[in-house]
C-alpha cells in the first residue's frame, strides 16, 4: 500500500502522547473484555489538560483492535436532537435515524467519541433519557468534557454500573521530563518550565513550543505573554463581564475564596451570585475552607494579570490584606491561624520567599507540652544540636513549661517544636543555666529596657524532627506561628531567632526585617550559632504587616535591616518632665532637637524608626497640639486648652499677660496651667505605654 500523510500524521501523535498509562489501561480492558459493562466512558478535566489528546489515544487502539470508531467534536454541533443525529449520520455515511440504527448495528462492537462535550449540556437529558439507550447493544460512548457528568446519571440505578468518568490531572514531574526531553528542552531549564508548568499538558506543549524558537532562552512566564494568552483562553473561554474577570483574578490571588472574602475584595455587599459563577468553572475546585482554582490556572492568571495591569494586581493584593487583617482580632486562635496562613501566602510567588516556604494547608494548630513529650523533644534536640544543648533544654521544660509549642503527626507523636522563651522572666539563675540567654536579657538591658507589662521572646529551640531547621512543611509552621506571637502579644517588644545557619536564613530574614545580631551569636558543644532580632517599639506589628505588604508587590527595597537607634524607655516622671520641657519650646521648634521625648516609643512609632531629628520634632509637636485639642471635647475642660493656647501655642509675653488675656488672677491662671499640663502628660503617657499601634490581641 501506497504510504499516505495520514500515517505519518498518526505515528507522530502516537510520539507524543507522554503518560496515561492507567487511563490507556482502563480503555483497554474494556475494549477487550465481553463482560465489562461499561457503557459511557466520560473523560473530564480542566482545558488543555489533554483530553482530546487522550481520545485520540483511545482511537489509535480501538483501530489497532479493529474496532470501527466514529469522532464527533461537539464544537461543531448545535445543541440540539435534530442536529446531533444529523451530525452522526454524516460520521455514519447514513441519513436517518433508522440509517444509525443499522449501521452501528451492523458492525457490532464500535466506539463513538463526543469531544467537547460539555458544548451538549442543553441535551445531557435527552441523550440519557432518549437517545443513548436506544443505540444497538456493543456500541461504547467515549465523552470528554471540562466537567463531571451531571449527577442524575449516577444517581440513576441504570445507569450507575454502566458509567465510568475519569478525571483527567496534570502529568506527574517524570512524565513532564520525559515530554520535555522528546521535545528537546535543555535539561537544565526543565525544573523552571515544570515548576510553572505543573505538569499540565497543552503548558508543557506551548513552552516546548517556544522552546522551539528560541532553544538558548532562559524560560520567565512573563516574558512569553503569547503562552499566558493561549493558556487563558483554555482555561476560561468566556467571561461574561468585568466583575467576573475581576472575581476570577480575586480567586486566583488568594488561598481559598470564600462569599465573605470575594464581597471584601470586590467592595461589594453581595457576593453569591459571582461565587457560585467560579464554583462552576471547571478548574475551580472545592475545599472545606472555601474555593480555589487549579495550581496552572492560578498561576496562569497572575502572571498575566501581573504583566497586562500591575496597579489592579496592587490593588487586589491590598484589599485581600485589609481583610485579613480586619479579621484577625475578631476571631478564636484556630481561625487566627489560617488567616495568617492565607497572609503569608499572598507572599508565595515572591522569588525571596518561595524557597523557605512548603505551602500546605496550615489550618491545625500547635499542642502544649505534655509529660510524655519530654524524651522526645530532647532525643530531638541532642540528635540536632548535641547532649549539652538537650541539657538545657530539659532546664526550660521546668522553667517555663508553658512557652512550648509542640507540632504532631496523625498518632499525636511530635514532629516539632519551638520554644518561645520570655525574656522578661528570666532571672539570675536561669542565665548561668544557659549562658546565651544571659547575654540576649544584657543585651534587651542596653538596646530596648522593658517596662512593666511588656515582654520580649526569644525563640531559644525550633526544629523539626527529621529535618531540623531546613525548609519543611513543620518548619513553615513554626514561622506561621512565630507570626502569630508577633501579632498577638500584648507588650511585646522584642524578639530574637537564633539558627544555626544564619547565611542561609539570611535573605528571608531580610525580607521579613530581622536585624542580624553577630555580637548574639554563640556556641554550645563546638556549633556555632548566628541569631537575628525585631524591635516591635521601632516597627510595630501592623508597620510590619504593611512593610510586608509593600514588599511583596516590589514597592520597597529589600535590604537586610540595621539594628534601629536605641531607644530612651523614660518612667513616668521623667516623661512628664519631658513633656513640659517640650511644651515650653513649642514657640522655639530648633529647642525640641534635644528633646529626649525624640527617641521615646510614641514618637519613632509615629514618625518611623529611620526618620531624621528634624521629622521627630514636627511629629512631636503634632503630638504636642494634638494632646492639647481633645481637652476642647469637655466643656470643663475647655479653660485648660485655653491656658495652654495662650501660655505655649500663642504664648502672650509673660504668663502674667496670658492670665490677663484669660480674666483669670494670676494664682488661678497658675493652678489651670499646671492642670492642663498634667492632662497633656496623661494623656501622651498613656499612648507611649500602649504603643502608637499596637498588635492584634487574642481572641
Amino acid at each position: 500500500m501506497t504510504p499516505r500523510l495520514a500515517d505519518r500524521l498518526s505515528k507522530a501523535r502516537r510520539a507524543d502522547i507522554v503518560g496515561r498509562e492507567a487511563e490507556k489501561a482502563l480503555f483497554h480492558s474494556i475494549l477487550t473484555d465481553p463482560t465489562s459493562p461499561i457503557v459511557v466512558l466520560h473523560v473530564f478535566g480542566p482545558g488543555g489538560i489533554g483530553k482530546t489528546t487522550l481520545l485520540r489515544a483511545f482511537r489509535t487502539m480501538a483501530d489497532e483492535l479493529q474496532i470501527p470508531a466514529f469522532h464527533l467534536d461537539s464544537r461543531n454541533i448545535e445543541p440540539s436532537p435534530g442536529a446531533f443525529t444529523q451530525a452522526l449520520a454524516g460520521t455514519l455515511g447514513v441519513e436517518t435515524n433508522a440509517g444509525i440504527d443499522q449501521a452501528l448495528g451492523a458492525r457490532g462492537r464500535s466506539v463513538i467519541f463526543i469531544d467537547t462535550f460539555e458544548r451538549l449540556a442543553p441535551l445531557e437529558v435527552w441523550l440519557r433519557e432518549m437517545f443513548f439507550p436506544q443505540l444497538p447493544e456493543g456500541v461504547m460512548i467515549v465523552t470528554a468534557g471540562r466537567n463531571p457528568l451531571a449527577a442524575d446519571w449516577r444517581l440513576d440505578p441504570g445507569w450507575r454500573p454502566l458509567l465510568r468518568q475519569l478525571s483527567l490531572r496534570n502529568l506527574s514531574t517524570e512524565e513532564g521530563q520525559q515530554f520535555l526531553t522528546q521535545r528537546g528542552v535543555p535539561l537544565a531549564q526543565q525544573p523552571v518550565v515544570l515548576a510553572f508548568t505543573h505538569g499540565h499538558p497543552l503548558a508543557l506543549s506551548l513552552v516546548a513550543d517556544v522552546y522551539d524558537q528560541r532553544p538558548n532562552i532562559a524560560f520567565h512566564p512573563t516574558d512569553v505573554p503569547d503562552v499566558l494568552k493561549v493558556l487563558l483562553e483554555q482555561f476560561v473561554q468566556k467571561v461574561p463581564g468585568p466583575a467576573h474577570r475581576a472575581a476570577l483574578e480575586a480567586c486566583a490571588l488568594v488561598r481559598v475564596m470564600t462569599e465573605g472574602l470575594l464581597a471584601s475584595i470586590l467592595l461589594i455587599p453581595d457576593s453569591h451570585e459571582l461565587f457560585e459563577w467560579l464554583r462552576e468553572l471547571s478548574f475551580v475546585e472545592s475545599s472545606a475552607q472555601g474555593i480555589f482554582p487549579h495550581d496552572l490556572a492560578r498561576d496562569t492568571l497572575l502572571a498575566e494579570l501581573r504583566w497586562r495591569n500591575p496597579d489592579w494586581y496592587a490593588e487586589l493584593h491590598s484589599r485581600a490584606r485589609a481583610y485579613y487583617s480586619s479579621r484577625l482580632p475578631q476571631v478564636g486562635p484556630l481561625e487566627q491561624h489560617r488567616l495568617l496562613y492565607d497572609f503569608i501566602y499572598l507572599h508565595r510567588d515572591n522569588s525571596l520567599v518561595r524557597p523557605f516556604y512548603e505551602w500546605q494547608s496550615g489550618a491545625s494548630l500547635p499542642d502544649r507540652l505534655a509529660d510524655g513529650d519530654i524524651p522526645a523533644l530532647s532525643a530531638m534536640v541532642e540528635r540536632h544540636e548535641g547532649a549539652a544543648s538537650a541539657q538545657r533544654l530539659r532546664y526550660w521544660v521546668k522553667r517555663q513549661p508553658g512557652s512550648f509549642l509542640i507540632f504532631r503527626d496523625g498518632d499525636q507523636k511530635p514532629v516539632g517544636f519551638v520554644l518561645m522563651l520570655a525574656l522578661d522572666q528570666v532571672d539570675e539563675d536561669d542565665q548561668r543555666a544557659d549562658p546565651p540567654v544571659g547575654e540576649w536579657v544584657r543585651y534587651l538591658q542596653r538596646h530596648a529596657p522593658l517596662r512593666s507589662g511588656e515582654t520580649a521572646t526569644c525563640f531559644r529551640f525550633w526544629m523539626a524532627a527529621g529535618s531540623y531547621q531546613a525548609v519543611s512543611a513543620v518548619q513553615s509552621q513554626i514561622f506561621v506561628n512565630m507570626v502569630r506571637h508577633y501579632l498577638t502579644t500584648p507588650g511585646l517588644v522584642y524578639t530574637l531567632i537564633p539558627c544555626a545557619e544564619p547565611d542561609f536564613w539570611a535573605p528571608m530574614f531580610a525580607y521579613a526585617d530581622l536585624a542580624r545580631l553577630p555580637e548574639l551569636d554563640f556556641g554550645v558543644d563546638g556549633r556555632r550559632y548566628g541569631v537575628y532580632g525585631h524591635d516591635w517599639r521601632g516597627v510595630p506589628p501592623m508597620a510590619w504587616l504593611a512593610l510586608m505588604g509593600e514588599r511583596e508587590l516590589g514597592m520597597t527595597p529589600i535590604t537586610p535591616p540595621q539594628p534601629v537607634e536605641q531607644m530612651i524607655v523614660l518612667g513616668m516622671k521623667e516623661f512628664g518632665e519631658a513633656v513640659h520641657e517640650a511644651l515650653k519650646n513649642m514657640a522655639r521648634p530648633l529647642a525640641l532637637r534635644n528633646s529626649p521625648l525624640l527617641r521615646s516609643r510614641l514618637v519613632v512609632e509615629r514618625a518611623g524608626a529611620h526618620v531624621e531629628t528634624a521629622g521627630r520634632a514636627t511629629e512631636l509637636l503634632a503630638l504636642l497640639r494634638a494632646a492639647a485639642e481633645t481637652l476642647q471635647a469637655s466643656p470643663k475642660e475647655m479653660k485648660l486648652y485655653r491656658v495652654l493656647y495662650h501660655t505655649y501655642f500663642q504664648p502672650a509675653a509673660t504668663q502674667e499677660m496670658a492670665a490677663e488675656l484669660l480674666d483669670l488672677p494670676f494664682s488661678t491662671y497658675r493652678r489651670h496651667l499646671k492642670q492642663a499640663v498634667a492632662r497633656v502628660v496623661e494623656i501622651l503617657w498613656q499612648q507611649e505605654i500602649e504603643g502608637a499601634e499596637g498588635g492584634v490581641h487574642r481572641a
